[in-house]
Order: C-alpha cells, then sequence, then structure tokens
C-alpha cells in the first residue's frame, strides 16, 4: 500500500470538503489543479475520462473525487479519498445546522447565505471553465457552451436539444 499517495489523497481532499459550498461540482477546478498539476496522478486527458465518467454514472456529484482517489492510489485510494470528501463538511454541516436553526432569524445568518451564493457560483462558474479549457475543444466550445447556458437562461429548451445541438455543431464543425 503505498502510504505517501493516502497522505496526499487526504491532504487534498479534507480542505476540498469544506469548499463543497455549491456541491461537487464547485470544487472541480482544484480537484483538476491538485490531480494534474501539483501531484501529477493523471494526464489532463485522463483528468477528462473521470470527469466524463462521474458525469454519466449516477450518484453524488463528487464522485470524480473517487475515481481521483482510485487513479493516486488504487482501491485504498478510492475509498480515503470517499471518506476524506464527504466525512468532514457532513460532521460541519450537522453542528452548523443546529446553530442555523437557532439562530435563523438573525440578520448575520441572513447575511452569510447571501454571501455564499455568490461564491458557490463562482466555484461552479470556475469549475465549468476548467473543464472548458481541459477538453480542448477551441472556439467551438466556448461558443456552445455560452449559446447554451443562455438559451437555458432565455427560454424554456430542454437540455437535451442543447445536448444533441451541440453535439451536431461538433460534427459539422470538426467534419
Amino acid at each position: 500500500m503505498n502510504w505517501k499517495a493516502l497522505l496526499e489523497v487526504v491532504l487534498v481532499f479534507v480542505p476540498l470538503s469544506f469548499l463543497t459550498v455549491g456541491g461537487g461540482q464547485s470544487i472541480v477546478a482544484d480537484v483538476h489543479r491538485q490531480s494534474v498539476d501539483v501531484y501529477g496522478w493523471m494526464s489532463n486527458a485522463a483528468f477528462m475520462d473521470l470527469y466524463a465518467l462521474s458525469r454519466i454514472l449516477p450518484g453524488p456529484g463528487a464522485l470524480l473525487v473517487t475515481l481521483v482517489g482510485w487513479q493516486a492510489a488504487g482501491l485504498a485510494g478510492a475509498l480515503v479519498a470517499s471518506a476524506a470528501i464527504f466525512i468532514p463538511s457532513s460532521l460541519l454541516v450537522y453542528g452548523l445546522a443546529h446553530l442555523w436553526t437557532r439562530f435563523r432569524e438573525k440578520p448575520a445568518i441572513r447575511a452569510i447565505e447571501a454571501g455564499l451564493i455568490p461564491v458557490a457560483t463562482g466555484m461552479v462558474l470556475a469549475a465549468s471553465c476548467t473543464v472548458l479549457r481541459v477538453a480542448e475543444g477551441g472556439i467551438w466550445a466556448w461558443v456552445v457552451a455560452a449559446a447554451s447556458t443562455a438559451a437555458l437562461m432565455l427560454t424554456r429548451v430542454s437540455p437535451f436539444l442543447l445536448l444533441g445541438l451541440g453535439g451536431v455543431v461538433f460534427l459539422v464543425a470538426l467534419a
């Protein structure tokens, strides 16, 4: 068993556990940076494969963390990464839930909630930009992403239709 790799997994994912404010998607940018650039557990292409797999499979958005742990240190790495991402934030939320309920009407609590919304949104946006950059889809990926975002925000178009149209755009652009 590679104890050094397991320790690295813990050191990466315990702090990130506390940043999952916007869900598992909010930490994708830093998971990529740590796993590819800092620790070199995988290449950009391997990261994108794991990211795509984590989106296709059912389960929590943080499934990517389990897959990265597997890549870093095998089955033990997957288990340690999963525990490191879920246990610390779960314990924190459990403890804070009691305080939040007790002081729900206080102005400070409402201010904290209002402040967390843009932070979580920014983290999800950073994750989206990281995925677009790493996917190497070029300008077409950015155009399709921007058009899809606008369509989803301004209309009631089905996301399934946009997925299909995105695929057609890349078939035509790369043909």
